[in-house]
């Protein structure tokens, strides 16, 4: 799989589950790879320090704005002569207002060199750069990994780039900047502040049915209930009975207190089109009304594979023990991707009896359905689970390699960072894409310093998705440390 087609891919893990339905798959194709640069190191010592006349000049480019000039002047400076670490830090800084990450990254790595402390401000502030400067990338996947990771990042200042991308000819962009602003909104309103949701609320005109079902489902989360207008377009899309649309504006409606809209939701999830069944199912999951826990139970028996693998992760989604039975019936079925995910699901309830269960699907003879153990049994705190996910690792196929990574992210377990440092260096785009992601969903500080060697990949996807996994580690360790 090209690395366009798997960042388009990790559109099924929105919380929208029916946008994987309404989006056509593109053609694989090899990924269009950005410039090598190398594995930045720090410069040779030197005999001569830079004249301090020119410092002085450098300086006042930099401090002053002048941004281009400082850098072509320092980049005009012998080999032989050494700049000061006030000087690097200004060129840093030069480097990032111009937006180039990758010439920046050179320079963080002379400030600090390896086994040095990192500067947290200063690596994020990179980490940043390396997102945002290629939000208006020409490539499309480019573009989608920048925005998959803004979404993630839910960054406040980053609200004008986000609306930008609603603007973007990418239904995927669109989605991802639409899914970011949630994001945002979200911390604001635990904050306590003003959500901002004008920009949702214009999305849910957009003529593309995974951004619309994007909207309903930021604007339904958000919980804004004072603008008539809104619900009206809500209940209109809830009545035009269009695909799974409509059920995704039921869903939004729920969420703001309109009574009888789970019914309908639950009627919705035994019409006879799948995808109506899917999105039903999937919305189902996450609104977690008891009520509906008996029909997902059921799902997981419907003649439609999709269906069946959509109930299972929905009631792993749910979380409730009484699921048990129904996902035990699951790891039977004949499709591996059931099986997978409801092993991944059975961990997710956190029952230490299912292990015996899970164990024996890591003996599955698909690898698929193996590495959606790992995932339930690291959930589970197994310390064999590492061990098979490093065996699975090393498996012929990049599908495979690149499932056991997401498997070990989903579970967040420190002691997977060697398996997923070891994916990070793989041959294909596709491991490392996700062990990137997955790293960064681990949020250990720990894996920092196998993220950075990760910057210098020949792929600007990768490399903005490993800036993403930076940025989600100094974010929870800033957290953790107020």
């Amino acid at each position: 799989m090209a690395t366009r087609d798997l960042v388009s891919a990790s559109f099924l893990r929105l919380p929208a589950l029916a946008l994987a339905l309404l989006l056509p798959v593109g053609p694989a194709r090899p990924a269009i790879a950005g410039p090598n640069l190398g594995h930045a190191s720090p410069s040779s010592p030197s005999k001569t320090t830079v004249p301090a006349p020119i410092e002085r000049e450098i300086m006042a480019a930099s401090k002053g704005g002048h941004h281009d000039r400082a850098i072509r002047l320092f980049e005009s400076l012998s080999p032989g002569q050494s700049p000061s670490n006030h000087l690097l830090e200004a060129i840093f800084k030069s480097y990032l207002h111009l937006g180039q990450p990758e010439r920046a990254f050179t320079i963080y790595v002379r400030l600090v060199p390896a086994g040095r402390p990192d500067s947290p401000a200063w690596l994020h502030d990179l980490a940043r750069s390396f997102v945002s400067s290629h939000a208006r990338d020409t490539q499309e996947y480019v573009r989608i990994a920048s925005f998959t990771t803004l979404a993630e990042a839910g960054d406040q200042s980053m609200v004008p780039l986000l609306e930008d991308g609603l603007l973007d000819p990418s239904i995927l962009v669109r989605a991802r900047a639409v899914e970011g602003l949630s994001r945002v909104g979200e911390r604001a309103k635990r904050a306590g502040q003003t959500v901002p949701v004008t920009a949702l609320k214009r999305a849910l005109q957009d003529p593309a049915p995974p951004v619309r079902i994007a909207a309903l489902t930021a604007l339904g989360d958000l919980g804004d209930t004072k603008d008539q207008a809104t619900l009206d377009v809500m209940t209109q899309m809830a009545r035009a009975g269009e695909g799974p649309i409509h059920v995704f504006a039921l869903a939004a409606l729920a969420k703001l207190g309109r009574t009888g809209a789970i019914e309908e939701i639950v009627g919705a999830a035994t019409l006879p089109e799948p995808d109506v069944r899917m999105a039903a199912i999937g919305v189902l999951g996450r609104l977690k009304r008891p009520s509906s826990l008996p029909l997902l139970a059921q799902s997981v028996y419907d003649p439609e594979e999709s269906v069946r693998a959509f109930a299972a992760g929905a009631l792993g989604e749910f979380g409730d023990p009484s699921a048990v039975g129904a996902l035990t019936h699951a790891l039977g079925d004949d499709s591996p991707r059931v099986r997978s995910v409801a092993a991944a699901s059975l961990g997710r309830l956190g029952l230490a009896h299912t292990k015996p269960l899970l164990r024996q699907a890591a003996r599955d003879p698909v690898e698929l359905v193996r590495a959606g153990a790992v995932e339930g049994l690291l959930r589970l705190g197994d310390p064999e689970a590492v061990l098979l996910a490093a065996e699975l690792s090393k498996h012929d196929s990049p599908s495979v390699r690149s499932a056991v990574a997401q498997a070990l992210g989903s579970a967040g377990n420190r002691r997977a960072l060697p398996v997923l440092e070891q994916l990070l260096a793989d041959q294909q785009p596709q491991p490392r894409l996700a062990a990137a992601r997955a790293i960064g969903k681990v949020g250990d500080r720990a894996g920092l310093p196998i993220l950075k060697k990760a910057l210098t990949d020949n792929d600007p996807a990768i490399r903005i998705t490993t800036a993403g996994g930076v940025l989600q580690i100094l974010s929870r360790n800033a957290r953790e440390n107020h």
